[in-house]
């Protein structure tokens, strides 16, 4: 069996964000990219089930919609483990055109397992992992928090409220992830490094489909205002603020 990993290429968390030509792009300068935290994380679980001898991975590979700047990324999927990485080579203009050159892609190269974080830590979206499965008319199973094996059977447990819920499903499907698919995500090692040179890296042309979103303008949040400090006595006035200011009361 086979798994696939949607990757994200997402500034680092701890970018300071910022826009260019009115508002209206986002100013990449200086910016560090890594892969999307839940991506990494889908992609650690995937290699923690083909490391399993009880099971029939025999194959993880990452694919990703992005121009040639995100290859580094890619590379750092293979070196965390990856046995081959696939570039769409056009920009990633939106979620719906995104998930379909993903599955334009898996209509001529079939995988058992399909796995994208819930979301971005960019867009924020949570739209990708939905509509890939709607367009391949896969089973799509969201709020993945674990993925096992017993025997031939695929168990899928999931996040509900209140609770958690476990499902039997047959492969191929689509497992959007969220917190707990994996402890936490691995980094390569050298020896990882090393051998990701020697993995494939496939570039694959984009196939024609229509671009249904366009971003028009961007917004920074509004600066926070100055922190107060209430005398811990004075609770009439904590209560004014709570009421008139803050406007939670």
């Amino acid at each position: 069996m086979k798994i696939l990993v949607c990757i994200s290429n997402v500034p680092d968390t701890t970018t300071k964000v910022k826009f260019k030509e009115n508002n209206t792009l986002f100013d990449d300068s200086g910016v560090q990219w890594i892969i999307n935290p839940w991506d990494e994380l889908a992609l650690t679980r995937a290699l923690e089930l083909k490391e399993d001898a009880s099971n029939s991975i025999n194959k993880v590979a990452v694919i990703h919609v992005g121009a040639v700047q995100t290859d580094a990324t890619l590379r750092k999927a293979l070196a965390i483990g990856a046995d081959k990485a696939i570039r769409i080579d056009a920009c990633a203009a939106d979620a719906h055109y995104v998930a379909g050159q993903i599955a334009a892609y898996l209509k001529e190269n079939p995988f058992d397992i399909i796995l994208s974080g819930i979301e971005s830590s960019d867009y924020n979206g949570s739209s990708v992992g939905a509509m890939l499965a709607e367009l391949m008319d896969y089973p799509g199973i969201s709020s993945v928090t674990d993925l096992n094996f017993d025997s031939d059977e695929i168990h899928v447990h999931r996040a509900i409220p209140g609770g958690m819920q476990t499902l039997k499903t047959e492969s191929p499907f689509v497992a959007v992830v969220q917190k707990g698919i994996a402890k936490e995500a691995r980094i390569p090692s050298m020896r990882g490094i090393m051998m990701a040179r020697k993995k494939p890296l496939e570039v694959k042309a984009a196939v024609e489909l229509e671009i249904l979103t366009k971003s028009v303008k961007f917004e920074l949040p509004e600066p926070k205002g100055a922190c107060k400090m209430i005398d811990p006595e004075n609770m009439d006035q904590l209560v004014e603020l709570l009421k008139s200011e803050a406007k939670v009361l």
